[in-house]
């Protein structure tokens, strides 16, 4: 079985930052994109960020753009997102996805362009 599994979130205080980590859990499965979404409560899930696996063009939402970073280490099959300047407004469950299939720039904000999920990680930024 094929799976996400998303750490390093936490609470931090405004301003501060934090590392998160998305790798695969079970059998080795082909990913062209990987991307970072949220979802605070009573929100619609949000495109965070995306980073393409091939040829590593990356994309950002513009609430995160210019704070946030996403990155990918190949050796540890593990892609990154270092959030820098958090708002209180960035609370939220932070989900890591993956595409099978290359994404065109115009698509990678969807959700539903993603064929695996993890189950996320909780990131809460204090005033």
């Amino acid at each position: 079985q094929v799976q996400l599994v998303e750490s390093g979130g936490g609470l931090v205080q405004a301003g501060g930052s934090l590392r998160l980590s998305c790798a695969p859990s079970g059998r080795t499965f082909t990913r062209s994109a990987v991307a970072w979404f949220r979802q605070a409560p009573g929100k619609e899930r949000e495109f965070v960020a995306g980073v393409d696996l091939n040829g590593g063009s990356t994309y950002y939402g513009d609430s995160v753009r210019g704070r946030f970073t996403i990155s990918r280490n190949y050796a540890k099959n593990t892609v990154f997102l270092q959030m820098g300047s958090l708002k209180p407004e960035d609370t939220a469950r932070y989900l890591c996805a993956a595409a099978y299939l290359p994404l065109s720039p115009s698509t990678w904000f969807h959700e539903r362009q993603y064929d695996y999920w993890g189950q996320g990680t909780q990131v809460t930024v204090s005033s």
